[in-house]
């Protein structure tokens, strides 16, 4: 499996947003901000943007003009990401929204074209390395803002002894079929690490608590059940388990930290 045949759900977009929201480095878009003032109209590139929840995001906190051109496969959320298009921009230029069917596993330089910024959130993970290689090749030279990559690291309150061998199996399962899953970070370090770029990672954790309660029992799920895929054997252990963990998640009694990592790029 490669990113191009990766679909990923509208309701589950709308339900991850606002942790996503809050994950996000505000530090990294403030020196983003910085790096771009006085350009005038930016063209954003925003690849595998989905509903354009990147945009919604960090176009208020950039100043001046804004055109967005969202790349997806999935029309259906392109039409998302139009109807969705975000507010003003800081300084209460206005923001304006393109939709582009495309497949960001495939990208060239010339798909690029004037770009000011090029933007990607929960994507590197799903890449392949020579899948990374193409697409930062593609984005030479311009800045990058690669958002929300999972780091491989989880840790639930209250623990149990299972959690370590879910989380191992999950990892690989993130990995099946050559994808760089919790490695994405560090391969496009170590591509970008001979170009000049200034290089700056952060972590952006989900939070989830009482208040991400929906959003914990549909990750909850998935993590369970990727971790089951990946090894059968867990599986009369996962069931109870995922019942009691739910069962917590539901009453307000489970907190959930998920690591990502945001990576800015300024050449």
């Amino acid at each position: 499996m490669s990113a191009a045949v990766v679909r990923v759900s509208p309701e589950w977009l709308v339900l991850r947003e606002p942790a996503d929201a809050t994950a996000r480095s505000v530090e990294l878009a403030d020196r983003l901000r910085r790096h771009l003032a006085g350009r005038g109209r930016l063209v954003i590139h925003d690849l595998g943007g989905g509903s354009g929840a990147v945009g919604r995001w960090l176009a208020p906190r950039l100043p001046g003009p804004q055109h967005w051109v969202v790349h997806d496969r999935d029309a259906d959320l392109l039409k998302l990401a139009v109807a969705g298009a975000p507010g003003p921009a800081a300084d209460g230029a206005a923001v304006t929204v393109e939709a582009r069917r495309s497949d960001i596993s495939r990208l060239a330089p010339g798909d690029l074209a004037g770009a000011s910024l090029v933007t990607a959130s929960a994507l590197l993970d799903l890449l392949t390395a020579e899948e990374l290689r193409r697409m930062l090749g593609a984005c030479a030279g311009r800045p990058m803002l690669l958002a929300l990559t999972v780091a491989g690291r989880v840790a639930l309150t209250p623990s149990e002894p299972l959690d370590a061998s879910i989380g191992a199996a999950f990892n690989a399962h993130q990995r099946r079929n050559g994808k760089l899953g919790p490695d994405g970070v560090a391969a496009a370090v170590h591509e970008l690490g001979g170009t000049g770029a200034e290089l700056l990672v952060r972590p952006s954790p989900w939070r989830l608590d009482s208040a991400h309660a929906g959003l914990a029992a549909e990750w909850l799920d998935g993590w369970v059940g990727a971790a089951v895929e990946q090894a059968p054997a867990l599986a009369a252990e996962a069931r109870p388990y995922l019942e009691r963990r739910a069962a917590q998640a539901a009453a307000g009694e489970l907190a959930v930290v998920v690591d990502h990592a945001d990576l800015l790029v300024l050449p």
